[in-house]
């Protein structure tokens, strides 16, 4: 049984969480899998967590919004 994790910035709509989910267990039914052992975590991470080119994305990517 796959199990996925998936790390996006917190903010990151429901919908375009679903898109996720059903994207990545598509790829995986497409691979012979059974859509019901395909498991996907997402976990919201602050900006402030998460680095991008040695600064917090918080100041680097202030200007970019999750979808």
């Amino acid at each position: 049984m796959p199990v996925v994790h998936v790390y996006v910035w917190k903010g990151f709509s429901t919908d375009a969480k679903k898109k996720v989910i059903a994207g990545i267990t598509k790829v995986f039914v497409d691979l012979g899998v059974p859509a019901e052992a395909v498991e996907v975590l997402i976990h919201d991470v602050p900006k402030e967590d998460w680095g991008v080119g040695g600064e917090p994305a918080s100041e680097k990517l202030r200007h970019i919004q999750p979808p």
